[in-house]
């Protein structure tokens, strides 16, 4: 079976959430980055060259613009990290279950949660800028600009060998347990 290069939801856009703060997430499914696919054995060594890997990018809104360095932005960037990381093991334990390999690369250190490391990190701005198209400044560490959020964005990514359909349908199980609802336009 063949896929699009992004897919996402039935309404042609990102899976579009906002949480109980108010603060919006999107997930989005893609075919991988040439990083990802040149470096995919260096990133994930227990995977052997799956067949198809997709990745989602889950960006969450920020309350703060997280270009600067201070303790109440990285207080905001990991509680950030820790929503993500509850999120992604869900989701991965989920399609791990059905029988799809997944895996969540940690944000804070580019490696995989619950395979063992490579030798190469994997970046999450440089894949979200690379399969979104949207621009980073690069200052002390690199930082996505989001055409809404500005640079109040938060990217993370989960990697999976499950069809993008299985992939949606598993996130969008899942969302309401971590107080994330589908946004109406």
């Amino acid at each position: 079976m063949k896929y699009s290069s992004v897919c996402i939801s039935e309404q042609g856009f990102p899976i579009n959430l906002v949480g109980k703060t108010g603060l919006a997430v999107q997930i989005s499914i893609h075919n991988p980055s040439q990083y990802i696919c040149a470096n995919s054995e260096q990133i994930l060594p227990d995977w052997k060259q799956q067949q198809l890997l997709w990745v989602v990018v889950i960006l969450q809104q920020s309350k703060f613009p997280l270009v600067e360095i201070t303790g109440e932005i990285e207080r905001e960037k990991e509680w950030l990290r820790e929503k993500f990381m509850r999120f992604g093991c869900d989701v991965a334990f989920n399609l791990l279950d059905r029988g799809y390999l997944t895996d969540l690369i940690d944000p804070r250190t580019g490696y995989p949660i619950l395979s063992h490391p490579g030798a190469v990190p994997h970046d999450d701005t440089a894949v979200a800028k690379a399969l979104l198209d949207y621009p980073v400044i690069k200052n002390e560490c690199c930082v996505l600009v989001h055409p809404q959020w500005g640079t109040a964005v938060y990217p993370s990514v989960l990697l999976s060998e499950a069809p993008p359909e299985m992939i949606e349908f598993v996130c969008k199980a899942i969302t309401p347990l971590h107080g994330w609802m589908e946004k109406l336009n």
